[in-house]
Order: C-alpha cells, then structure tokens, then sequence
C-alpha cells in the first residue's frame, strides 16, 4: 500500500500530487512534464519535497510536517531509470552483484539470473549489450537489492519493437512470481495494461482521475495486451 502528496514547485511546474492505492502493480500515467519521473524521485528519496507526506506499507519514508525524511539508502527501493545506468567498467557479473543486498549469497544472484534468463550475458560488458538487455540487467540489479517497491521510469522508452516484448514479457513474468509493489511510470498506454493494476492519471503537475485496469484499456487501448 502506498499513500502519496506531495507540493514542490519547479521554475516551470507547480507540482500538487496525492493519491493512495493498495494496488500491487500501480501505474503513473501522463504526458512528458506531467510530474512522474519528480513523483518517483520524491519516493526514492532523490527529490526532496516543499510539501508532503509518503507511506510505503505503513513505513513513513518522508512527512514534512514531523520532519521525517528517511535516507535513501535506508530506504529499501530499488529503481529502474529510463536508461538502465549500467556501470560500464564492470561486467553484467559484477553489476548484478553491486546491486546485492547480500552479496555472499549466491542463491539470489542464481534466482534472479534465471528469472531474467541473464546467464549467457554475464561476463559480457554493458556495451556490447542491446537497449532490452541492459534494462534487464538494470532491473535484476535492482531486484538483487531486495526492494520494498520497485520503481520503473519509463523502462520501454527508446528500445525497438521485439526488444519492447521481450522487456515487457519479463516484466509480467516478475508481477506473477514476485510479491514486490511496483511503480511504473509511463506514457505508453499498452505498458498500463499490460502490467499495472490500477493507474492514476497526471496532467499538469496534478491528478486528473484514477481508474482500474479494465478501465483505463476501454478508454486508450483499442485491443488490450492479455496478460
């Protein structure tokens, strides 16, 4: 469960934002400039609101009024940006294991290479890895870490059409045998169906409606991806 409000203003953006959900998979939808990506900083503890409150699973990360704000490394949330920000000094090997909460444990590192089928890449570099197998890489790195909440920026944006399935086939597979809170932020509409259960829609810096699932796939998707 999440319960999120936060103010915060930017030179071109009053940000005004609350909402609260119980979804496991919760989605931010809206176009660029909307307030998502400052939404998740603000969880992650990368942004620092003027205003606000955030409650992740009865756990106060931030509340401005109690002068509450947790560190981010205490925090617990793993976070996959838009660009996978791979360590390129290091192997897939060595930047899956950076990301390990307990990195003597080679039983999680296995369970998360087979979960995302990382095996043959793994004493590879991030630059001879395509734009899908890095993002697969930045999120094992961020499931190893034994978030929380997992937040997703944006993860489809700028790979191409079947390395787009692939990412997202992974995706859904981590929603059906992980128990993690997952936020996704994007401006995709095929992305929400296909991951989130329940979306809230942001425009301008503010809320503009909340909807379930099947809701928001009659209003923006033509033919909803099956899950």
């Amino acid at each position: 469960m999440i319960a999120f409000s936060m103010r915060h203003a930017f030179a071109d953006l009053a940000l005004d934002v609350a909402f609260e959900s119980g979804a496991r998979t919760l989605a931010l939808f809206g176009d660029s400039g909307a307030g998502k990506t400052s939404a998740l900083n603000a969880i992650a503890g990368l942004l620092r609101p003027d205003r606000g409150r955030i409650v992740l699973d009865d756990r106060v990360l931030f509340d401005s009024a109690a002068r509450i704000d947790i560190p981010v490394a205490e925090r617990r949330i793993g976070y996959v940006f838009q660009d996978g920000r791979l360590f390129p000094h290091l192997d897939v090997r060595a930047n899956l294991v950076y990301g390990a909460k307990n990195r003597d444990d080679a039983r999680d590192l296995d369970a998360v290479v087979a979960l995302l089928d990382l095996a043959p890449m793994l004493r590879r570099a991030p630059s001879t890895l395509s734009g899908g197998e890095r993002q697969r890489v930045a999120i094992g790195r961020a499931l190893l870490a034994e978030p929380r909440a997992l937040l997703l920026d944006e993860p489809l944006t700028g790979l191409h059409a079947e390395a787009r399935r692939q990412v997202l086939d992974y995706l859904r597979r981590l929603k059906r045998e992980l128990g993690v809170f997952t936020l996704l932020v994007t401006h995709h509409a095929d992305e929400v169906v296909a991951l989130a259960d329940e979306v809230v829609l942001l425009a301008g810096g503010e809320v503009a409606g909340r909807l379930s699932r099947n809701d928001f796939a009659a209003r923006h998707v033509a033919e909803p991806v099956r899950i």
